[in-house]
Order: C-alpha cells, then sequence, then structure tokens
C-alpha cells in the first residue's frame, strides 16, 4: 500500500472519531434542563422606572390623540400627568351654563389605561378666563357663588379621578404683592382661602396645592409665596402641597434653584415641581442655534434641580413634572417667538443630554 493510501486512510479514522465526539458532545448538552439557562434581560431605564418619585408631563391632548410618537413615548416615560390647557376655566366652562369634558375625560381615560396618576391644572387662574367671567355684571354674592359653583362643579365630575389639584394659581405678582386679579378685585384677598375651602369639601381625598412660578427668581417673591401658604396653614385651611412651576432658565444659579426647593420644603408641605422647562436662549437671540455646550449647560441644571428635590424628606416629595414632552411641543417658542430647546427630548423625540442629567440627578 502506498504511504499516501495509508494517510489517506488514517485521516478519514481521525475524522470519524472526531465527528463521532463531537455528535456526542451534542448529544450530552442537550440532555441539560433548559430550564437552567436563563438568558439576562437587561430593561431600559426610563424615567418611570429609574426615579424615586413620580415623574410627569403635562399634556396636549390634540397631540395625544393624532400623534403616535408622542403618545408612545409619554406611556414609556412617565406615570404622572397634568392637562395643559384641558381643565383651566375656559377649556372646561366656556359659557355660563356648558361645561365641556370631552378633552379632559379623554386625557384621564388615557392616563387610567396606563397606571398614570391625574394631576388637575387649574381651578382658579387670573389667565385662561373666558368672555363671560370677564364680562360678568354681578353682586359679591353672584360673583361667591360662581366661584364655588365652578370649583365645586370640576371637582364632583373628576372626584376619585384626579389625585390632586392647583386649586389657585399665581395669585403673587413679580413684586411680591397679592396680583390685583379680576376675583381679588370682586372678592378680596380671601377668596384664595375659601376656594381651598370649596375644593376640600367637593373631595375631601384630593391633595390641594397653590401653584406659582418664580421660587428661584430672589426672596421677594419667594417669601411672598411662602407667607401666603403658611397664613393659608395657620388659618386651617385644606392645602397640602405648594408647587413650584420652575419655568426657568440655563443662567439661573444653582444656588437660587436649590433655595427654591428647600424653602418649600421648609412648610412642611409636599412639594411638586410642576411645570419644570430650562430655557436655553433667554435673551431671545433669534439666529440662536443649539450647540453641544448649551446641550450640556442644560443637562447639569436639570442635574442640580434634582439633585437639590432629591435631598428633601421622602414624604415630601410629591414628584417632577415637566411641561409638556418635546422641544416641538414646548410653550416657549411660540410664546416669546424665538428658536429655544426646553425639554429634555428634543424633536425628534429622542433623549438629548438633559435626560441624563436628570438621572444624574439622583446618584
Amino acid at each position: 500500500m502506498k504511504t499516501s493510501t495509508k494517510i489517506s486512510l488514517a485521516s478519514g479514522l481521525l475524522l470519524s472519531i472526531s465527528l463521532l465526539s463531537i455528535s456526542c458532545a451534542k448529544y450530552k448538552s442537550t440532555s441539560i434542563d433548559p430550564g437552567t439557562v436563563t438568558p439576562t434581560k437587561t430593561e431600559e431605564v426610563t424615567l418611570k422606572s429609574a426615579m424615586p418619585f413620580p415623574m410627569g408631563a403635562a399634556l396636549n391632548v390634540s397631540l395625544l390623540k393624532s400623534n403616535n410618537n408622542y403618545r408612545n413615548l409619554i406611556i414609556k416615560e412617565f406615570n404622572s400627568v397634568t392637562a395643559e390647557n384641558a381643565m383651566k376655566f375656559a377649556s372646561l366652562h366656556p359659557s355660563k351654563d356648558t361645561y365641556t369634558w370631552s378633552d379632559a375625560d379623554y386625557l384621564i381615560d388615557f392616563a387610567n389605561a396606563n397606571g398614570m396618576r391625574v394631576h388637575g391644572h387649574t381651578l382658579n387662574w387670573y389667565k385662561s378666563l373666558p368672555d363671560w367671567v370677564n364680562n360678568f355684571q354681578g353682586t359679591t354674592a353672584e360673583w361667591e357663588n360662581l366661584l364655588k359653583t365652578h370649583i365645586q362643579t370640576v371637582i364632583g365630575h373628576f372626584k376619585g379621578k384626579v389625585a390632586s389639584w392647583d386649586v389657585v394659581n399665581e395669585a403673587i405678582n413679580d413684586d411680591g404683592k397679592i396680583r390685583n386679579s379680576i376675583w381679588v378685585q370682586k372678592l378680596g384677598v380671601d377668596y384664595i382661602g375659601r376656594a381651598f375651602q370649596y375644593a376640600h369639601e367637593a373631595d375631601p381625598n384630593a391633595l390641594l396645592f397653590y401653584n406659582d412660578y418664580g421660587h428661584e427668581f430672589g426672596p421677594t417673591k419667594r417669601t411672598a409665596i411662602l407667607n401666603l401658604v403658611n397664613s393659608l396653614k395657620s388659618k386651617g385651611i385644606p392645602i397640602d402641597g405648594i408647587g413650584l412651576q420652575m419655568h426657568t432658565r440655563v443662567t439661573q444659579t444653582d444656588a437660587n434653584l436649590a433655595t427654591a426647593i428647600t424653602t418649600a420644603a421648609a412648610t412642611g408641605l409636599k412639594v411638586h415641581i410642576s411645570e419644570i422647562d430650562i430655557a436655553l436662549n433667554p435673551d431671545n437671540t433669534a439666529g440662536a442655534t443649539y450647540t453641544t455646550a448649551l446641550a450640556d449647560q442644560q443637562a447639569a441644571k436639570y442635574k442640580a434641580i434634582v439633585k437639590a428635590y432629591n435631598s428633601i424628606p421622602k414624604a415630601q416629595q410629591f414628584g417632577i413634572t415637566q411641561w409638556n414632552v418635546t422641544d416641538a411641543d414646548s410653550w416657549i417658542p411660540s410664546n416669546y417667538n424665538r428658536p429655544d430647546w426646553p425639554l429634555p427630548f428634543d424633536a425628534q423625540y429622542q433623549r438629548k443630554p438633559a435626560y441624563q442629567g436628570i438621572l444624574d440627578g439622583i446618584k
């Protein structure tokens, strides 16, 4: 037999043995109980899963109905919602004897279907009033009835569905004085306390908040707000929380932001950062652009706010709510007629560095 033939036979024999070994190994491996091999699945981090307090957004009901990207992002990221406009006076009560509930009911049905808390905004404000209220000619008693009837009809409709309410919104001027609103003109400053009483009568289980902006501006307005809520508390008025709107800007100091939060907590009330957005173009520069440097500054500012909020007593942390969802939906660009990017999600529904800043705030 030729040497080459011997080598071929030997190679064939070795190959047969190898294949047999592999076949046996495969057979043995399939005999292992599959239950012992558990593939690990890494769950994606979201705001609602990562944060130790509720994370919310104010919603545009029209977008909620028509834009699936908007809707799906809300479902994915948030566990608390506020109506951006659908529960304001003009939206719910457009004429004296007419209430329109459809958009607000839609929002509540959406929230219930997705396990979200609903925060009501707002029962009393000097803006967003229908013409019939602005033009109402009535006695003091008739104005009082108007106030009470609106508050109790609205809360009554949503009783058991809305966990909390901004009862009175923005009653303090930037100079620290009581705003000379139509409500103060017709009913006097004490109407504020009665508004809370009417709300509590209509739903004793709802948490009731006073909501305002500018706590971080400095001591003038902040002190006036704190004096108001402490006065309500001392009179036995049923108030459960204080809402810090926190429509702020990237140039605001971390010290002012932290002081706004810690002084609110010092009231002993629940604290809700209720309408947060952080403007990157507060000077209204027409040709401003979104840059990496601005994005990083915004992320640092969100982090600072969350860090300060996370340091207050847990029982007082009602949650953080951003005012709408993405930069495309924000009220700021249209209201101020300028480019701006104030929210943690961009116009394409993607997370910005600000998103990571929020997560970093609890580390």
